[in-house]
């Protein structure tokens, strides 16, 4: 530990409390580590060469992001590093994943910038010394503010900018990283960024949506060959995003038909051409409208099928569709004054439904057998005729946190999420679907997009006036399950709901 970081005492938990009665082991070879991104936790905006991103742009816009937070400063990672390195290594990290900038490699989309792959370098040396895995994304959302100022994932062009930019990290890293993600969740970089508004570069337009989706897949398609001739030892893929849709009434047909739009919109539109070198029918029936077929030259598909070796899977809940609006509307939106709409181009007649559930304080309803079915049909479906093995590489709770006198975070309602959601893996498991990892989301509390930092996912809190790192009880319980590889039960714990000191405590809606 350095002057920066806390050690509490252990969370202690009585032997004969029913939370710990009895433990399910967790496979050896089962990967447990944690997961962050760049620009939510570097900080250093225009250090060492790096120029400005979409996000910095975008956090910069009045309105864009929750009390005007931005990234310029965020956990100060950038300067942190070995320390951060130090408390992985302290919890017993297995991975890590992070992605890289690519402002700070090839800042503005030019030329290769050392110092941004120095600093890239001295992490991933750092990770192996402490015996930590990397796992490198090289796109989560940073795109150079120059390129999207000449189109953007609109453009062709982005699409050998990022091949440019990624061949450049594996020249440096390529004989030390081995598991290597193109890009993490193309959907909200697509359709929270260039569809929605809510997210940057802040446009609201379906058919950029989607023209920006098939770009980034067939970005991802030509690293991956790229990769594949240089290594063909390494282990490549990229991460989605998924949800679980299920009709509000399955015995109505609008119902269905809601569900099947979001299904297709958000998990089909991105499965199916890496999967199977297709768009699904029905999602070009129901966007036939907005362009997306312009966009498709020949060979397109081909590329983005090319095979792949891992696929990372993002959860965090599951919903309920209806054709109509729930009787108290919803309010997914963060515009602060701002024209925000749906992220999903054609699906104007589907709505989220509560279904009672506990939630996080991001009114996430708390549904871990839906990563149980999720896991299921992704194996089945898609990853286990191409042999593809899954990787949870995020699940997290955002809670309102109530730190002590000493910064210590009693957080049992993160501790029950998180030991449900590797209940609900090993289920899976359990079913015969190869699920190799876990990376909690996040590390670290950090900046949290849209929300700036008023929302916390961290198992350990940032106390952003001072920079000190303190582990929380949920970090604490995650080391144990790590170091004894026993996973306690009952899954939910006492506290499914909330957080903080109060395990049974409201959160925000």
């Amino acid at each position: 530990m350095t002057a920066q970081t806390r050690s509490p005492q252990p969370l202690i938990v009585a032997a004969a409390d029913p939370w710990v009665a009895q433990t399910r082991p967790v496979p050896q070879d089962f990967v447990l580590g944690a997961a962050t991104a760049a620009y939510q936790i570097e900080g250093a905006r225009h250090e060492d060469g790096r120029t400005d991103s979409i996000w910095d742009t975008f956090s910069h816009s009045p309105g864009a992001v929750v009390d005007g937070d931005t990234g310029d400063v965020a956990c100060e990672h950038y300067h942190r590093y070995a320390a951060d390195v130090a408390l992985m290594k302290s919890l017993g990290m297995q991975s890590y994943r992070f992605s890289t900038s690519w402002d700070r490699v090839c800042p503005d989309g030019g030329p290769v910038n050392a110092k941004g792959l120095d600093f890239y370098e001295q992490l991933v040396d750092s990770l192996l010394e402490s015996g930590i895995a990397p796992w490198l994304t090289l796109y989560h959302w940073d795109l150079p503010q120059a390129l999207e100022d000449r189109g953007g994932w609109t453009s062709r062009e982005t699409v050998d900018r990022f091949v440019d930019y990624s061949l450049a990290v594996h020249d440096r890293l390529g004989d030390r990283v081995r598991t290597w993600t193109t890009l993490n969740e193309p959907f909200c970089a697509a359709f929270l960024g260039y569809t929605a508004g809510m997210h940057a570069p802040g446009r609201t337009s379906p058919a950029d949506g989607l023209a920006a989706a098939h770009h980034l897949m067939l970005a991802h398609g030509r690293v991956v060959q790229e990769l594949r001739a240089r290594d063909a030892g390494l282990e490549l893929g990229l991460t989605l995003n998924f949800t679980v849709a299920d009709p509000l009434d399955p015995s109505d047909p609008r119902d269905v038909d809601a569900a099947r739009r979001i299904d297709a919109q958000m998990n089909r539109i991105f499965l199916d051409p890496i999967f199977r070198g297709a768009y699904p029918a029905d999602l070009l029936e129901d966007v036939r409208h907005l362009g997306l077929t312009d966009h498709v030259m020949d060979g397109d598909l081909e590329v983005i099928s090319t095979p792949i070796d891992v696929l990372g899977v993002n959860y965090y809940n599951g919903e309920a569709i209806g054709h109509e609006p729930p009787p108290a509307a919803l309010d997914d939106s963060l515009n602060g004054g701002r024209f925000t709409r749906s992220p999903f181009p054609a699906a104007d007649d589907a709505y989220r439904h509560p279904r009672g559930l506990p939630v996080t304080a991001m009114d996430w309803e708390i549904q871990p057998e839906g990563l149980t079915r999720l896991l299921v049909r992704l194996h089945e479906e898609y990853a286990g005729p191409a042999g593809v093995t899954l990787h949870v590489t995020e699940n997290g709770a955002a809670f309102d946190d109530a730190p002590d006198e000493d910064g210590f975070v009693d957080d049992r309602g993160r501790t029950a999420y998180v030991r449900a959601h590797l209940g609900a893996i090993l289920d899976a498991v359990d079913a015969g679907v190869p699920v190799r990892g876990y990376f909690y989301w996040s590390l670290l509390d950090n900046f949290e997009w849209a929300w700036g930092y008023a929302k916390r996912f961290g198992i350990v809190r940032v106390d952003y006036d001072t920079q000190v790192r303190t582990p929380k009880g949920s970090a604490l319980d995650y080391a144990r399950i790590i170091a004894t590889r026993q996973l306690p039960t009952p899954w939910d714990g006492p506290a499914g709901r909330g957080g903080g000191d109060d395990p049974a405590g409201d959160t925000e809606a």
